[in-house]
């Protein structure tokens, strides 16, 4: 959250004070033909109302009147490995963003390297998640808004985030496994369908899709920026003034 301080307000008024001084003066030598009377007059009228301009801009940030607070969101993006929810989810960042509201990437990758030792089972999981529900809630105390992607593959712990946080907007990316397969680089699916990675979601562990998403995207169908535009025009919606 942005404030403006009293260095920003009186170089404001400075800049401001300038231009309408400028035209004062112009103004007065045109009608009375006096240099000297015109920069007197310039100069009077810009300590004069530099000052007031100031008092007026502090005293306005203090009225609440016409202010709407933006209430911290958790866009929270689900799917199986490679169906897009993390490029997707960075590049609703990227957007949200440049709307200069309070907000925070947070996404699985990251979150493991920081916690390493944490296993893949349904218990591991699960205790992991609601870690990052904590996380995320302690950025909306704080009015900052969170843009999480996590695999998130049970509809328990989907339920346990959306309780123990704020606005919760559960988006669905959706991918068939083979599109998944296909999109895989490094053969992380190939080594779980050897048997050489366990609990592996869509191969050796389920995922349970979500019944009722907020935003359901097609992986397969919509590019990812015909999906930002959706998930953003939403946010834009429900959630700002």
């Amino acid at each position: 959250m942005y404030i403006e301080t009293k260095k920003r307000s009186l170089l404001k008024g400075i800049s401001w004070r300038f231009i309408a001084t400028t035209t004062t003066i112009i103004i007065v030598y045109f009608f009375f033909g006096r240099l000297d009377l015109a920069i007197a007059a310039g100069f009077l009228e810009t300590l004069a109302k530099i000052l007031l301009y100031f008092f007026h801009e502090r005293a306005w940030q203090k009225i609440k009147f016409g202010k709407q607070r933006i209430e911290p969101f958790n866009l929270w993006f689900t799917g199986l490995p490679l169906s897009g929810k993390s490029t997707l989810a960075d590049a609703v960042y990227t957007e949200l963003n440049k709307l200069d509201i309070p907000l925070e990437r947070i996404d699985s990758k990251d979150i493991r390297d920081v916690i390493p030792n944490v296993g893949f089972k349904r218990d591991d999981r699960h205790q992991h998640l609601t870690r990052v529900g904590h996380l995320i809630k302690t950025l909306q105390n704080n009015s900052v808004s969170a843009i999480a992607s996590f695999i998130s593959p049970y509809t328990e712990t989907r339920q346990a985030i959306a309780d123990m946080t704020n606005n919760y907007i559960e988006v669905y990316v959706k991918a068939d496994i083979e599109t998944c397969i296909a999109r895989d680089k490094t053969g992380i699916y190939l080594k779980a369908q050897a048997g050489e990675l366990q609990n592996f979601t869509g191969v050796s562990d389920v995922f349970e899709q979500p019944v009722h998403p907020d935003i359901i995207i097609d992986s397969n169908k919509q590019s990812i920026a015909e999906a930002t535009q959706i998930i953003v025009t939403f946010i834009k919606k429900h959630y700002m003034p």
